[in-house]
């Protein structure tokens, strides 16, 4: 791994940080946050090596189809008054499309859902025992967060070489 790849990947690992702690303080995850991540993919892309073709168009693909599916499940969700997911939240795992392989994305799916099952098992203890009189939401831009940083630990301990 490259210097480059490195910074670009802990530049990803405290844009996901930020994520998470805005989305514990304001349940909100912000345009500006998921644009820089989207924008910071190609750069990634560039210093991992990858060519034009088939690779990046490869990752676009998957990207639109990944961001297309969230885009109707988020749809669906307006339309019926159920929200599964939130728009930062949606965006945020669009963005990280971008940076990972599909079966990384996969794996980073199913430690978020495990970790998101987790986080919902303790906010609903946590309203049953203290009552709160207003209804609250699951930042589950903390789970989404944790989910890509637990597979991206392995190129983050990398040590760099400096070329």
């Amino acid at each position: 791994m490259t210097t480059i790849q490195y910074g670009l990947l802990i530049a990803l690992a405290i844009a996901l940080i930020f994520a998470a702690v805005t989305d514990i303080q304001r349940r909100q995850i912000d345009n500006w946050l998921n644009i820089c991540i989207a924008l910071g993919a190609p750069a990634f892309w560039w210093a991992s090596g990858l060519s034009l073709w088939p690779d990046m168009a490869w990752q676009i693909g998957f990207a639109v189809v990944i961001t297309s599916l969230l885009m109707g499940i988020l749809a669906i969700g307006y339309n019926t008054g159920i929200l599964f997911i939130g728009g930062g939240d949606a965006k945020l795992l669009a963005a990280l499309s971008l940076w990972l392989m599909p079966m990384n994305y996969l794996s980073f799916l199913i430690v978020m859902a495990m970790f998101g099952g987790l986080m919902a098992v303790g906010f609903i203890a946590r309203r049953i025992v203290f009552k709160p009189k207003t209804p609250g939401r699951l930042p589950y831009g903390v789970a989404i967060a944790f989910g890509a940083l637990w597979v991206l630990f392995p190129k983050l301990i990398a040590v760099p070489t400096f070329a």
